[in-house]
């Protein structure tokens, strides 16, 4: 798993040079950076949905802590977690494919057959990025009906956001302390719902960049367009635990980092 999660982390750094620079920024402070989750976006067809994403961390000690929908956006989620609690969570959510058109529904079809059986077998599938070829006019007509069909297929299967634990640092006490700090360096952060997502009481505060554009290559051409971002999170204690899933309000407005809308 600790290899698992630094080759992700490297493939994430050449989408979202960003992180990098954020990174830095803490570091340079003298903060040691802990990732608290990564988050893994699939299609709910059986041979890709989220069980199937999930069965590398499941087969590796991870288990099932948390359930999610989100219902504007047609998404269904989980989340996972290892018995050590120093170890990343690992949140994946799937489209639910049959509430779109039926154009949608044939092209992810179509994208989907295009996998072969035996690459979901490598524990680095989650990581192994777009397999399927895309036109950059099919990109727009799923960005017509979802931000995060039209994401996925451009990217695959990586991560779209690893997350700062802001509980283990030092000398930024607060989620308002974090973004104050980055703005402060011309991080542009992502202000849908407001730059907080949640509340203390609720267990779970957020803040997220804005997603970096990268050129990507289509079979009709080149394009730039929204890839990654970085989320921060910080944890308060429910009932004297320290609160450990996720907030489906939050998280459907820490989607929105990725949307093309905010250009």
């Amino acid at each position: 798993m600790e290899q698992l999660f630094g080759d992700m982390w490297d493939d994430y750094l050449k989408l979202n040079p960003l992180a990098q620079k954020v990174y830095r920024l803490f570091t340079e402070r003298g903060e040691a950076v802990v990732n608290d989750h990564i988050a893994l976006r699939t299609f709910n067809l059986p041979k890709v949905n989220m069980d199937r994403l999930a069965k590398v961390f499941v087969e590796n000690g991870y288990e099932e802590k948390g359930q999610y929908s989100f219902e504007a956006k047609k998404l269904n989620a989980k989340h996972y977690e290892a018995k050590d609690t120093r170890a990343p969570k690992v949140f994946i959510s799937e489209l639910k494919v049959e509430t779109f058109s039926k154009g949608l529904q044939d092209k992810v079809a179509h994208f989907v057959d295009q996998i072969d059986e035996s690459t979901l077998l490598d524990s680095h599938f989650v990581m192994s990025g777009r397999p399927w070829t895309l036109s950059y006019a099919d990109y727009q007509a799923l960005l017509s009906e979802s931000e995060y069909a039209a994401w996925l297929a451009a990217f695959g299967y990586r991560p779209n956001h690893f997350t700062v634990y802001v509980n283990a640092l030092k000398t930024l006490p607060s989620i308002q302390a974090v973004n104050d700090f980055l703005e402060e360096h011309g991080v542009s952060l992502n202000s849908s719902g407001g730059k907080i997502k949640g509340t203390p009481e609720e267990g779970l505060v957020q803040s997220s960049t804005l997603a970096n554009h990268v050129v990507v290559k289509f079979s009709d051409g080149e394009r730039e367009i929204p890839s990654c971002y970085y989320e921060f999170a910080q944890r308060f204690p429910i009932n004297g635990s320290e609160y450990t899933g996720f907030i489906a309000q939050s998280a459907d407005k820490i989607f929105e980092s990725t949307n093309t809308s905010k250009d």
